[in-house]
């Protein structure tokens, strides 16, 4: 028999059976006591892994003086500063591979298939349920390209989801609501990443929330319960918090999707300004067409009516189909006739090194041979800010996190 509800003692309420709200907070604030006392253990093991690479300009083997003696300068650093990188004189030639910006002997092979021209731009990418490892920016100097990097706020989906995975575990995600990145939720996790960014004093380019015109990820404005606005509010949030964290080394790239699989999606309603955006981004790759006009033609058209920044085509490559040797080989002189694009960044990957589909130039004998004919006619920036001084702040690493960044994303 049971004892009368009066008798019975009561259990006290401990603060974790509260809620979660509670547990979230403490959770929270244990977190960040954590980080923080691990982030200058992580710059110095980055600082002293590092002094031993050079760094010659983009596009050029590692040379002295090395990429953290030109950071510890006895004079100052010496580092590029930001606005050097923003107007090259020539064009950006960026890759995405499996192990980028870490690999360098990927990039040497990487440079061999392109017929011995180096990359000068390595794309790597970050869920917000990860953290941000420093020496990916020392790293892709060391090996002569400016990293960009894919900053996606969500806990990461399927790499090749069926159609109805989409939808449960890609974009189905409400704590990542853009709401909730508004609200301040993640306000710790992102200042932390941009002190981290701006210690490292390098600039990198911050390709944050992309293709927010498409219903695949969970920042769209029509999925996850987010409503017209909130991308903007968001982006506007990330950004300022990366200015008070002294980040002015980040390069801005707002990047669409083509509007290819939605032409019905304005894009100035999703614009953050020409105050919060350097460069302008996009994804786009040839598939079942001739020419790389008719597939960036019309995006970039819509994109010009409300915005002049320059444009860098983020993520391309073409697929194996019978238009795949004409996309590629009317690619460059596309490029050279549309100065306005000032950079491309191609998609080496296919389905065993995650992407859902070959984009590789190397997936045929004809196509990296037009590859590399239309790649030679180009006249690619060097990057070569040997003397200017960087503008970034000198303080510590702040909150930087341990150096376990994923250098793979969700490519199409």
């Amino acid at each position: 028999m049971s004892e009368p509800r009066s008798s019975r003692r009561r259990k006290p309420v401990r603060w974790w059976s509260r809620g979660s709200g509670i547990r979230l907070r403490v959770w929270m604030a244990v977190n960040a006591v954590l980080l923080s006392a691990l982030s200058y253990a992580v710059y110095a093991a980055v600082v002293s892994n590092a002094q031993n690479t050079g760094y010659s300009g983009l596009g050029g083997p590692p040379s002295s003086p090395g990429v953290l003696e030109r950071l510890k300068g006895k004079d100052g650093p010496t580092v590029p500063s930001k606005d050097q990188f923003l107007h090259p004189d020539g064009i950006y030639y960026g890759a995405a591979t499996k192990l980028a910006p870490y690999d360098a002997r990927e990039v040497e092979q990487l440079t061999t298939d392109a017929g011995g021209i180096r990359p000068t731009m390595a794309s790597y990418f970050l869920s917000w349920n990860q953290k941000f490892n420093p020496a990916s920016i020392t790293a892709a100097y060391a090996h002569g390209t400016l990293p960009v990097l894919t900053w996606e706020p969500w806990q990461g989906g399927s790499m090749n989801p069926k159609p109805d995975e989409i939808l449960k575990s890609n974009i189905d995600q409400p704590a990542y609501r853009l709401a909730n990145i508004t609200a301040g939720r993640f306000d710790t996790y992102i200042t932390q990443t941009a002190e981290a960014i701006a210690a490292a004093k390098w600039p990198v380019v911050l390709r944050f929330a992309h293709e927010m015109n498409g219903v695949w990820y969970p920042w769209s404005e029509r999925v996850n319960g987010n409503h017209a606005g909130d991308y903007v509010k968001a982006w506007r949030h990330v950004h300022d918090l990366f200015q008070q964290a002294g980040a002015t080394n980040v390069i801005w790239a707002w990047a669409p999707n083509i509007i290819r699989p939605a032409p019905g999606v304005k894009l100035s309603p999703l614009y953050p300004g020409d105050a919060y955006v350097d460069w302008v981004g996009m994804t786009g790759y040839g598939v079942r067409e001739k020419t790389p006009e008719t597939t960036f033609g019309p995006t970039i058209k819509r994109i010009q009516a409300f915005t002049d920044k320059p444009i860098v085509i983020m993520e391309t490559g073409a697929q194996i189909d019978s238009s795949q040797l004409s996309w590629v080989t009317s690619f460059f002189p596309w490029l050279t006739r549309n100065p306005e694009v000032i950079g491309f960044i191609w998609t080496e990957k296919d389905r065993t090194t995650g992407a859902n589909a070959d984009w590789r130039f190397t997936s045929s004998a004809a196509e990296k041979e037009a590859y590399q004919a239309g790649l030679a006619t180009l006249h690619l920036t060097t990057g070569q800010p040997a003397t200017t001084t960087s503008t970034a702040p000198t303080s510590p690493a702040g909150s930087a996190a341990s150096p376990s960044a994923s250098s793979t994303g969700s490519t199409p």
